[in-house]
């Protein structure tokens, strides 16, 4: 209606106009006023405004796949109060949206002989009282117009902090092997009862890998049953890779094209992504509370 008067008000003037349409010539003219003066606009729209402009940031931070709750929670952390309906109201006229979970990924290894198999440790309890007592491994695969890469990871239970991962072109026996030595520099594990959990894939019970984490000091662990529960949580975090960035940011050239986007998910996922299962936050700073209670157990239960 506004753009209307606009556009014949030179010709015929705004009265005219707003008599012949449902608008008061007072009501047009607040409304250019409020265009060409911004503090004229009511506290909300205002407020509204401003929003926007955070809610977009904290969006494109992280890698555009925050959800209303998400980025919600992460305005709170950076001190910016709003209620979540608000952010949840603003994102839809904004047309964001955050990623969402698709069908679960493929089997990727290969099942070994039940005869050749370690024994199960986790018994589908993943769970841990500090870093380096639990880790999980798994494996998945992304299309790519040369053809599938082969992507695995080892992840620590604790802090869901991924210590290790590795892509390649074939799915070679070496390429799990490839992601625990990563690991195993990463993280240097010198205490005892180190359990690695797997599924029953050739990979993770070949003879290799075995002699490799008892060298190492692990304890090798095997799922018993067969099904992805055996490996509920590398399934997890594998799924939101999947739905994180391989869908999102498809399609894949090649090889390279895989591992750099990887590579800036797993910081990203390390560093600064909000993880619900561990108080919705990051990795990183759920390790750094982990030791800051080891080093002054008084301070951090605030009673210094």
């Amino acid at each position: 209606m506004v753009s209307f008067v606009d556009e014949h008000r030179d010709a015929y003037g705004v009265e005219p106009i707003c008599r012949m349409v449902p608008i008061a010539p007072a009501t047009y003219y607040e409304h250019k006023a409020r265009q060409a003066d911004p503090s004229r606009l009511p506290a909300r729209v205002q407020r509204d405004a401003e929003l926007r402009g955070e809610i977009q940031r904290v969006w494109d931070e992280n890698l555009q796949v925050y959800g209303a709750e998400k980025t919600w929670l992460q305005l709170q952390r950076e001190d910016v109060v709003t209620a979540r309906c608000t952010v949840e109201r603003l994102m839809r006229q904004m047309g964001l949206r955050g990623a969402t979970r698709g069908d679960r990924h493929r089997v990727t290894t290969i099942a070994a002989d039940d005869a050749s198999r370690p024994l199960d440790l986790v018994e589908r309890d993943f769970t841990a009282e500090r870093p380096n007592q639990l880790w999980v491994a798994d494996l998945t695969y992304v299309a790519t117009w040369l053809g599938f890469v082969y992507v695995a990871f080892v992840i620590d239970v604790f802090s869901r902090w991924i210590v290790g991962w590795r892509a390649s072109s074939r799915l070679r026996s070496d390429l799990a092997l490839d992601a625990l030595e990563q690991a195993l520099h990463a993280r240097r594990p010198d205490d005892d009862g180190l359990v690695h959990h797997s599924d029953r894939g050739s990979q993770y019970v070949s003879i290799t890998y075995t002699e490799r984490l008892l060298e190492a000091g692990l304890e090798p662990s095997v799922g018993s049953v067969g099904d992805s529960y055996d490996n509920a949580l590398a399934e997890t975090v594998i799924g939101l890779f999947k739905t994180e960035i391989i869908r999102r940011q498809g399609p894949w050239r090649n090889l390279e094209h895989v591992e750099f986007a990887t590579l800036e998910w797993v910081e990203w996922w390390n560093q600064r992504r909000l993880l619900g299962p561990i108080g919705h936050i990051p990795p990183v700073e759920f390790e750094r509370h982990y030791y800051e209670q080891q080093t002054n157990p008084a301070m951090a239960a605030g009673l210094t």
